[in-house]
């Protein structure tokens, strides 16, 4: 029989962003153990900064009856002439019956002592505690707490509990906290707790008492609410999904309210405000025409009809941050783009200050630029020595507003704040952008350096960094990765696609690396290419089938795994394969390091003749791209196969078995250029 069932866990007011980190696993968790009390069943999972709720419509009165199997020692081992033994004995006790009750069965092809036995179902109000109690001990929500005389800890105090199973409470405690049917809505409504009849009428208390329970009805009405304060107003709302989920997650009656701040402080970088009502208001900004105006959209969890006293408390509290912001600007433009002062802070331990990390940046910048640029002059028109001279300034500059006020208060805004600052005081819009996109990109998805210019000063402030800790044995552990190396990489193969920027990831690492000691080249190469296989979203093994080609330029790299990865996608691919994986296992104790040769004259057979023909015809062709010289090279797959049908290659005399095996090696040198066949898996 089939029952509702309400769980109300209630607490004091969650902090959003551990919940937020854990919601995807919490339904997991449930259902991981409905399913080890053999209760599995559909149900749904609700939460406010109060209280976490699982409501099952259909849920078992009781475990399903089970019929359980028993099987003991072989009879040949149970019994001795007719006489049980101690394994005989054992098996009845463990099955908790006489020896009279165990019958015979077969496993594995023998006959051996049986018992089965029907397992009677629990009720489920009987499991129902441990079952909470097992799944709320189960989430991770990071820092726990510990309150009044309970030895346990959870992320914050429990403060009521409620089980209907059907109309009826079950009993249970929580924390020390007995189970009631009972709970309690929006706290400008009621502090007392509100007494419940039916499941039924659970939802409506809620509601009545000015909870919204359904996570997605309180998003919908957020949304629904800056729809309506834009149109009104004819103004943009940017709506951050991050922020929006957090202010799902801390109100249970949310209204949208407009905000006003002072048109003075617009006299601010955009980033700057943004920042301040985003981080310490959980504001949203709001635009109009593209641009930033002086308004602001706060989500209060206020239970009011005058909702104008809520506005004004907060335009109080967002004013003093936006005056701290552009006394700090202000002060920071007086005292200019200075690095005075970095050389006082350490970079890391070993590696010096953050002042000799720039030196270092700027020898790899020299390199980066000799190697790029006359494809540096071809984007932007200037002579060397001017585009020179930009690169040199935004090194020098990049890390100097970690020095301002404006950094110091809001770390984040680190490169932003020096683009703005180099604006202002003057420097070339060259040396702002190089200071804007040296960390980029920041993410998997986060927008490439715009020039190849702003490209090298993030490649340099990168590939410093990865030298340097791999020089100090400073390697990413596991999901440890406190710099970023992992990202930095990923940065530099998209960086060198976006820009066309040769970069062998061997011998220009190691030119580059000359300038640091202690780093294991190996573990370094080994580390890179991780990073190459995790980039590319084809087969693993085409990755593999490439770099085991030789290959460790980017640019060429991005070329070979996409034409084998088209190649390899193809309809017909896997009938090739199979011709080609024989030519590479015909010639895997063949040394094709070496310069290889056909002697046309020991060419008897006429399949033998008609491959050599066919493949100089092709090897001797200029092909456009990588995809149109592989194309070729498989086209040769009917005269191989016919080769591999007529012809002996392990023929008796020596220099023919060899002249057929260079025949057959020169395909797989020439493919092996691209990609080696035999590492691709399909």
């Amino acid at each position: 029989m089939l029952q509702t069932l309400l769980i109300e866990i209630g607490v004091e007011e969650l902090p959003a962003a551990p919940l937020l980190k854990e919601l995807k696993n919490i339904e997991k968790k449930w259902a991981a153990v409905l399913e080890d009390n053999v209760l599995l069943c559909e149900f749904e999972f609700y939460y406010t900064p109060r209280r976490l709720v699982l409501w099952h419509r259909e849920f078992p009165r009781a475990q399903a009856d089970s019929i359980e199997e028993l099987f003991g020692a072989p009879i040949a081992v149970a019994y001795k002439d007719g006489v049980p033994t101690k394994a005989a004995e054992g098996f009845a006790r463990k099955c908790g019956v006489s020896l009279d009750e165990i019958g015979r069965g077969e496993k594995n092809g023998k006959e051996v002592l049986y018992f089965k036995r029907e397992i009677k179902g629990k009720q489920s109000c009987e499991l129902l505690e441990k079952m909470i109690s097992t799944w709320i001990k189960s989430l991770s929500f990071g820092k726990s707490m510990r309150w009044g005389s309970s030895s346990e800890s959870f992320i914050r105090p429990i403060r009521w509990l409620n089980i209907m199973l059907g109309d009826v409470s079950v009993e249970a405690e929580l924390f020390g906290v007995k189970s009631a049917m009972s709970t309690y809505v929006h706290r400008m409504s009621s502090f007392e707790a509100i007494d419940i009849s039916n499941a039924h009428r659970y939802f409506e208390i809620l509601k009545e008492g000015a909870v919204t329970l359904f996570q997605d009805e309180r998003r919908l009405k957020i949304l629904n609410d800056f729809a309506s304060l834009s149109h009104t107003n004819g103004f943009d709302i940017e709506v951050d999904e991050d922020l929006l989920e957090e202010i799902v997650a801390i109100t249970e009656h949310p209204k949208a309210l407009l905000g006003n701040f002072d048109e003075k402080f617009l006299r601010l970088p955009p980033e700057v405000i943004i920042t301040s009502m985003k981080e310490h208001q959980r504001y949203f900004p709001v635009f109009k025409n593209g641009k930033l105006v002086n308004k602001f959209v706060v989500v209060t969890n206020a239970l009011t009809e005058d909702f104008s006293k809520v506005i004004e408390g907060n335009e109080r509290v967002l004013r003093p941050r936006l005056a701290d912001g552009l006394f700090f600007y202000d002060n920071d433009l007086k005292n200019g783009l200075s690095v005075a002062g970095l050389e006082k802070i350490t970079f890391f331990k070993g590696l010096g200050s953050v002042a000799d990390k720039i030196q270092r940046e700027q020898i790899i910048a020299e390199n980066l630029f000799n190697r790029y640029s006359q494809q540096i002059i071809a984007e932007n028109g200037k002579s060397v020595e001017e585009n020179r001279a930009l690169l040199t300034r935004s090194i020098a500059l990049a890390k100097a507003d970690l020095m301002s006020e404006m950094v110091y208060e809001f770390t984040e805004l680190q490169g932003l704040m020096g683009y703005y600052y180099a604006l202002e005081l003057g420097e070339p819009q060259e040396v702002a952008l190089g200071i804007k996109e040296q960390y980029l990109p920041t993410g998997e998805d986060s927008e490439l350096p715009s020039t190849i210019l702003s490209a090298i000063v993030a490649m340099s402030i990168k590939l410093d960094t990865l030298l340097g800790l791999f020089s100090i044995n400073q390697l990413p552990t596991g999901s440890r990765d406190p710099f970023a190396l992992r990202r930095a990489v990923i940065g530099i193969i998209r960086i060198s696609k976006e820009h066309n920027l040769a970069f062998d990831i061997v011998t220009l690492i190691r030119d580059l690396g000359s300038a640091y000691d202690g780093i294991e080249y190996e573990k370094l190469d080994s580390f890179i290419v991780e990073r190459i296989n995790q980039f590319y979203d084809v087969n693993p093994s085409i990755i593999k089938a490439v770099l085991s080609s030789g290959e460790r330029e980017l640019l060429e790299l991005h070329k070979k795994i996409a034409a084998v990865n088209t190649i390899a996608t193809s309809e017909n691919f896997s009938s090739v394969f199979s011709t080609f994986k024989r030519v590479a296992n015909i010639t895997k104790d063949f040394d094709i390091s070496q310069a290889l040769s056909v002697r046309e004259e020991l060419l008897e057979e006429e399949a033998e003749k008609a491959l050599y023909k066919a493949f100089k015809e092709v090897d001797t062709k200029q092909y456009e791209s990588y995809e149109i010289r592989l194309d070729a090279l498989f086209s040769l797959k009917p005269q191989l196969d016919t080769f591999f049908n007529d012809v002996m290659v392990n023929a008796e005399d020596e220099a023919i078995k060899i002249n057929r095996k260079s025949l057959v090696a020169l395909v797989y040198k020439a493919l092996l250029e691209i990609a080696d066949i035999k590492e691709i898996s399909v």
